[in-house]
């Protein structure tokens, strides 16, 4: 049983991983955010790391770089692994993929640490989405973004986020408008 690692780093993002923790995760295309852009933000926003977030957040909104998880069958795929393991691995309580990055929140489980869990969606998704696209290289950028829920009233804000990020983005007028995300999800019995 591989055993979770409490507070830790690998190497600029701090993370926390125990089991049972609500989690909620965003990471990102390679190309969504390149590197001369982050660090612009990270040095305009040095002091507030939450305007930091905000301002990442409305840069991929904005649909930065090649966008592949616009293309329905690849964001089917992301859906489809993140939902592979639900129940098992994890809890996923909602989620979305947008054109260029994809939220998640789950609750962890014993035996399967958040970092494990967030590298096999990517490893499964990156191999598959590659073959559809018919090239090789980086697909996700290579470090996620994690932040743990604190309470009822960030929990019910994520949840919120998660299901209006599509609207936010001008890409559905209703959250559950969208095909690729928990909030217009159907499992085919309604």
């Amino acid at each position: 049983m591989v055993e979770p690692r409490g507070w830790h780093s690998r190497g600029y993002l701090p993370h926390l991983d125990l089991p049972g923790l609500l989690q909620f995760i965003t990471f990102r295309l390679s190309d969504s955010l390149p590197a001369a852009v982050l660090h612009r933000l990270a040095a305009e926003t040095a002091d507030d790391e939450a305007e930091r977030y905000r301002r990442i957040e409305a840069y991929l909104d904005a649909g930065h770089g090649a966008c592949w998880l616009r293309r329905p069958e690849i964001a089917t795929q992301v859906q489809d692994a993140l939902l592979h393991f639900d129940g098992a691995r994890y809890r996923l309580l909602a989620w979305v993929v947008m054109p260029n990055h994809t939220h998640a929140l789950i609750e962890t489980k014993r035996g399967f640490p958040l970092p494990g869990v967030v590298q096999s969606w990517k490893g499964f998704t990156a191999r598959r989405a590659n073959t559809l696209l018919g090239r090789s290289g980086a697909f996700w950028q290579r470090d996620y973004y994690d932040r743990y829920i604190r309470d009822d009233a960030h929990l019910a804000a994520v949840t919120r986020y998660i299901a209006h990020n599509p609207v936010k983005a001008g890409l559905a007028k209703n959250p559950a408008d969208w095909p690729f995300g928990s909030a217009g999800f159907s499992d085919g019995d309604g």
